[in-house]
């Protein structure tokens, strides 16, 4: 991670700007007619397993990988990425 800006140097407003993360958990290819037979309850098989990486992209670059984790606590059950490959980002997103 990068440290925070030096009193020497400009700050970046955009640093504070929101940004959407997309978790991808896998893909599934099924005929279009499989798909529209799906109802309540069907199972859909995806490309990965559970302990597979998860991939993150902000738009359709690959920003990261990470594990599932479930917290614990005050945020029991929610879902969590624990990062475990960070993509160069040097040159920008787009």
């Amino acid at each position: 991670m990068r440290e925070p800006a030096q009193s020497g140097e400009p700050k970046n407003p955009f640093n504070s700007v929101p940004i959407e993360i997309t978790v991808s958990v896998g893909r599934a290819r099924p005929l279009i007619r499989d798909l529209i037979g799906l109802g309540e309850n069907a199972v859909l098989t995806l490309d990965k397993r559970v302990e597979d990486p998860v991939e993150l992209y902000v738009g359709d670059r690959l920003v990261a990988r990470g594990q599932l984790e479930e917290l614990s606590g005050d945020q029991a059950g929610q879902l969590a990425v624990r990062l475990t490959e960070i993509s160069d980002l040097s040159n920008g997103l787009g």
